[in-house]
C-alpha cells in the first residue's frame, strides 16, 4: 500500500491548514496516511554560523527528510504569514536543503493553502510552485481554499463547488502514485 506524508506548514495548535490537510488526505483511497505535526520537529533557527558550529543538521530535520524519502506522495498545506511560508516550515526547509538539496525526491505532491481571507493563501502557493521544483518537487495538484471560516465546517469543505475542485486535485495525486 502506498504511503502518504501529510502535514501543514504551520506550528499553530489551531491551524486551519492542518484542518485542510487532514480533510484532503482523508479523501485518498487505498493509502496509508502519516499525518504529522511540525511541532514534533523542533529545530534551531537556521543560520550558517550555527550550521558551522553544529557540523550537522539537527536530528529533527533528518527525521522529516527521512519521512519524505520513505513516502510515496505528499499532501502539504502551507500557512501564509505576510505572504510567505510560516517560519517553522521555512526553517525546516532550509535545514533539509542543506542535508540534501533535492529533498523532495520527485514525490508526487498535492500542494494547498487556505486562509481566512478571500485569496486563500494564493501568494504562498505561487512562491512554493516556483521554488519547489528547484528541490525536485513534483507538484501534481494545487488547491486554494478562500475564506476558510465560511467554506469549511464540521471537518470538511462545505462549499460544494470548492469541494469538487479539491476532489479533482486529490484524484490527480491518486493517479500519480
Amino acid at each position: 500500500m502506498k504511503k502518504i506524508l501529510a502535514f501543514a506548514g504551520s506550528n499553530s495548535s489551531t491551524s486551519i491548514n492542518k484542518q485542510l490537510v487532514k480533510y484532503a488526505s482523508s479523501l485518498l483511497k487505498d493509502v496509508n496516511v502519516n499525518l504529522i505535526d511540525l511541532n514534533e520537529f523542533d529545530a534551531p533557527l537556521f543560520g550558517v554560523d550555527l550550521e558551522d558550529e553544529l557540523k550537522e543538521a539537527p536530528e529533527n530535520a533528518h527525521k522529516l527528510l527521512n519521512l519524505i524519502k520513505e513516502s510515496d506522495g505528499i499532501v502539504l498545506s502551507l500557512a501564509e504569514h505576510n505572504g510567505v511560508y510560516a517560519t517553522v516550515f521555512k526553517n525546516l526547509f532550509d535545514w533539509m536543503s542543506r542535508i540534501e538539496g533535492n529533498f523532495l525526491f520527485k514525490k508526487p505532491m498535492l500542494l494547498m493553502a487556505t486562509s481566512p481571507g478571500a485569496r486563500g493563501g494564493q501568494t504562498v502557493l505561487s512562491i512554493a510552485k516556483a521554488r519547489f521544483p528547484w528541490h525536485d518537487g513534483n507538484i501534481v495538484g494545487t488547491f486554494s481554499l478562500p475564506s476558510f471560516h465560511t467554506n469549511f465546517e464540521n471537518g470538511r469543505i462545505s462549499n460544494e463547488e470548492l469541494n469538487k475542485e479539491l476532489l479533482e486535485e486529490v484524484e490527480k495525486l491518486q493517479k500519480a502514485l
